[in-house]
């Protein structure tokens, strides 16, 4: 095994800007754990671009190899669980936030990070989900928990271009569900219903200005990736017993509703969070992806590249130019 590797390098210059290069490190400065990583595939998330960026809020300390998301095979292991050359993926967790993440040819992780690759599924394809895809199976993981089934009714999805809410959609409509896709780009149309959209809807219509306590109930569940007025509108919007899930806050961080859906409709706002949740949730959920939820459409939603392309590619999704999912290829 080779003892140095190359990684996305990101340092703080003496002008408090960071610079992006590709450096060669040595696999004896990666962080301690069980379990040491050849990665073949990562994907690029904007938090990526933040730690990039030197965001303090991602990242603390510089120099640092970002990259949430890695797929590998094992090159070496301190642990019974794994063994040399076992295929594995890594998502969450402190990968590449303050741990040197996926954007390199190694990451070394506690055993506890590490995911066996589920059957049915590539390395690659694995990223081409990445945290994006697998956020958005919690999501429907958590409305199928709470009893929301296909005749429940429709089921919303709002920033349904984005990685989370294109996902969702298409494992949505694979399990049966009528799907209603907001977006704000008109022209997204066709790619929405080629995911399984029954219906495509512009985000005004999702973000109600009148200040009511209610609106005409729509939707059975929704899965929400913006927050703001428009999870506050969705809240206003479900049939008695439905669903929220929410996991992002691109509208807003800000929620400013009643509590009248809560107690008179008994709706419920579920929360997701894919960093820390348990190890027996992960496997149950990446094998629904690897399974009955995988999507035909996994590769049409996703373009690749190399870690030498990829500073070019962090630019383009911190000016919100990237479509799609971009899986970032480190094995040759």
């Amino acid at each position: 095994m080779e003892e140095t590797f190359k990684a996305l390098w990101i340092t703080e210059q003496s002008d408090q800007s960071f610079a992006r290069q590709i450096a060669r490190r040595n696999i004896d400065s990666l962080p301690p754990g069980e379990v040491l990583i050849r990665v073949h595939y990562s994907s690029l998330n904007y938090k990526d671009a933040l730690s990039a960026s030197g965001n303090r809020g991602v990242t603390r300390n510089y120099p640092h190899t970002p990259g949430i998301d890695a797929a590998g095979v094992v090159a070496e292991s301190q642990s019974p669980a794994f063994k040399a050359g076992d295929p594995v993926l890594v998502t969450g967790y402190d990968l590449g936030m303050n741990t040197s993440g996926g954007f390199a040819e190694y990451i070394r992780v506690p055993v506890g990070w590490v995911v066996p690759l589920p059957n049915g599924l590539s390395l690659r394809e694995s990223m081409i989900y990445g945290t994006a895809g697998f956020t958005a199976a919690l999501s429907v993981h958590q409305l199928q928990k709470h009893d929301i089934k296909p005749e429940s009714g429709k089921i919303v999805v709002t920033g349904a271009t984005g990685g989370v809410g294109s996902v969702a959609v298409g494992i949505l409509a694979k399990a049966g569900y009528e799907v209603a896709a907001v977006t704000g780009k008109p022209e997204a149309g066709d790619f929405l219903r080629g995911l399984g959209a029954g219906e495509v809807i512009g985000r005004e219509e999702v973000d109600d200005q009148s200040g009511k306590p209610f609106l005409k109930a729509r939707f059975a569940g929704a899965v929400d990736t913006v927050g703001g007025n428009i999870l506050a509108t969705l809240l206003k919007s479900l049939h008695y017993g439905g669903i929220a899930t929410c996991c992002g806050l691109v509208q807003s961080p800000q929620l400013n509703t009643t509590v009248f859906p809560f107690i008179l409709r008994s709706v419920s706002l579920i929360g997701i969070d894919s960093v820390q949740c348990s190890q027996e949730v992960r496997r149950l959920v990446w094998n629904k992806l690897a399974a009955d939820w995988k999507l035909e459409q996994l590769d049409g939603l996703s373009r690749e590249c190399t870690l030498d392309e990829l500073p070019e590619r962090i630019d383009l999704i911190l000016n919100g130019k990237l479509k799609g999912r971009t899986v970032v290829r480190l094995a040759s």
